[in-house]
């Protein structure tokens, strides 16, 4: 998958809301009412990503999780990264139910 250009970066970045440009990768930042409901949206994001075999880097703090994606193959973003940007904010969007 080739390396998207800045433009292509700004235009791809303006359809998945709630991520943003850092240090080279898209990042998101999502909290939850419980390190519970955390851990299950990582689940998810996880099942999706093996999938997809596409991984983003992750990291929970309790309640929050942040997720960073680039494309490591290329050193930077393809849209790879955006793709999964979209499924995790269709997880994110469905609410995650907890099942016990």
């Amino acid at each position: 998958m080739a390396k998207l250009s800045d433009e292509q970066i700004t235009i791809s970045l303006s359809k998945i809301p709630g991520w943003y440009l850092k240090n080279g990768a898209i990042e998101r930042l999502v909290s939850f009412a419980s390190f519970r409901e955390a851990l299950e949206f990582v689940n998810r994001v996880g099942e999706y990503s093996e999938a997809a075999n596409h991984h983003p880097d992750i990291d929970i703090r309790y309640n929050n999780v942040r997720l960073a994606l680039t494309t490591h193959d290329v050193r930077g973003l393809t849209g790879k990264d955006f793709a999964l940007a979209q499924r995790i904010n269709q997880i994110v969007s469905a609410k995650v139910e907890l099942v016990d």
